[in-house]
């Protein structure tokens, strides 16, 4: 049986925030994914798949892109539509950082 003494915890320090680097990554990631396809959404007048008589364009899938954050590098899923032009308010054309 052991002692009642204090119990040693190491912690990696360095693997700790390489986690933390990663979620905040993958957060900054699903939150510019999320606020493109509700912009493509209201430019449509519909979701994906959604049928409604006010809609005025069908979506024509994504294409991936990549933007440097303070995050880190995070891959864009750029929504495409059928007529017309999707020009984000979120990111400026061309801009990579």
């Amino acid at each position: 049986m052991r002692g009642k003494g204090p119990v040693m915890v190491k912690v990696d320090e360095e693997e700790v925030r390489g986690h933390l680097d990663l979620m905040v990554k993958r957060t900054v990631e699903q939150a510019l994914n999320g606020l493109l396809e509700l912009e493509a959404k209201e430019l449509c007048g519909a979701g994906k798949y959604e049928r409604n008589p006010e809609r005025v364009d069908t979506r024509a899938g994504s294409y991936r892109r990549k933007l440097h954050t303070k995050a880190g590098e995070v891959t864009l899923k750029m929504p495409r539509l059928r007529t017309l032009p999707f020009e984000t308010q979120i990111i400026e054309r061309y801009k990579r950082r």
